[in-house]
């Protein structure tokens, strides 16, 4: 009898066998300096905001120590009487920032779908640098169109608004009076005008997104039969839910901030009202601009803590959209 052969036995080698080993050259003088001038760079830009913000509240602090918290609550601003707040002011800021959201985001969703999944490939170039000089286009230029080509345009569609919506909806009621139903320098014509300045930020930002979409994934959706509308409903919108979440939050920001187009096309006035098609309203970049040029020693610092507090307020939701829109690009990278 032949004895049985035994099977060679095979040891699969561990991973480390099968990678390369690296090769590693010690950093020259010029990469050593290169790194240390990035690096240097982009703590200056963490350095600048702190000095910004430390200059605020340093030339603020006069006025913080005078008013203490009701600087937060108080509804007045009297120069004269040394009476500051901005609990007037910074709602009306807020309200222009979320009409001008209202009316940018379905545009620039609609302009960042068109450009990115039905825009013609030769006409795209041109979309975008549309859309790009649209956001170049300084702020002045825009308060100037909604003061005296907007505005007296869109008495009409305010007054219609607040016929036919008003009763059901409280915000787009307006109350009797000469200077109330007059339908201009409202805080509604200042969102219009706003919204059309962000609208290239969203845009933009979206464009990018829902173009990071998976190539894999759109053609596995039209070979199931899905249609272009179908594809993009199930595969571009989600992918780029959080992106568009985070450029919204950008645009947010930027309204919140502007203030020259809101100056011009604004009546300034100091309450808290909700009647958004009535004549008046306010904002914190505004009233910094308006009363800049009148102000005394402690005015100028009350001033002060309120660009403090506008400053804080938009860091806030930028860093937010920041941090939302890179973690949408960092799950925007696929493996083949």
């Amino acid at each position: 009898m032949t004895a049985a052969v035994q099977p060679t036995e095979y040891r699969v080698p561990p991973p480390e066998a099968d990678r390369p080993r690296p090769i590693s050259a010690p950093a020259s003088p010029a990469d050593r300096a290169f790194r240390g001038l990035l690096r240097a760079a982009g703590l200056s830009v963490f350095a600048l905001m702190g000095l910004i913000a430390f200059f605020l509240l340093l030339r603020g602090t006069e006025a913080l120590d005078a008013v203490g918290w009701s600087f937060l609550t108080e509804q007045r601003w009297r120069t004269a009487a040394h009476s500051f707040g901005i609990a007037a002011v910074l709602p009306d800021g807020i309200l222009i920032a979320v009409i001008a959201l209202c009316i940018a985001v379905p545009v620039a969703l609609t302009a960042a779908l068109f450009i990115s999944e039905y825009a013609p490939v030769r006409l795209r170039p041109t979309l975008i640098s549309l859309v790009d000089l649209m956001a170049a286009i300084p702020s002045i230029v825009y308060g100037l169109w909604g003061l005296f080509f907007l505005q007296p345009r869109i008495v009409g569609l305010c007054r219609w608004l607040a016929v036919h919506l008003g009763g059901a909806l409280p915000f787009l009621e307006v109350r009797t009076g000469d200077i109330a139903t007059s339908y201009t320098s409202s805080t509604f014509i200042a969102g219009t005008v706003v919204s059309l300045m962000i609208i290239p930020i969203i845009a933009s930002l979206s464009r990018e997104v829902f173009s990071q979409a998976p190539a894999g994934e759109r053609e596995g959706a039209y070979a199931l039969g899905s249609t272009r509308w179908g594809m993009v409903r199930t595969v571009v919108l989600p992918f780029g839910r959080g992106g568009v979440v985070g450029a919204v939050m950008l645009g947010f920001g930027r309204a919140m901030g502007e203030t020259i187009a809101v100056a011009l096309i604004i009546s300034p006035v100091f309450r808290v009202s909700w009647h958004v098609l009535e004549n008046g309203g306010n904002s914190i970049s505004s009233l910094i601009a308006l009363r800049f040029s009148e102000s005394d020693s402690l005015s100028l610092s009350a001033l002060m803590a309120a660009g403090l507090v506008l400053f804080a307020l938009t860091l806030l939701v930028n860093v937010a959209a920041g941090f939302i829109i890179s973690r949408s690009r960092s799950g925007a990278t696929t493996s083949d």
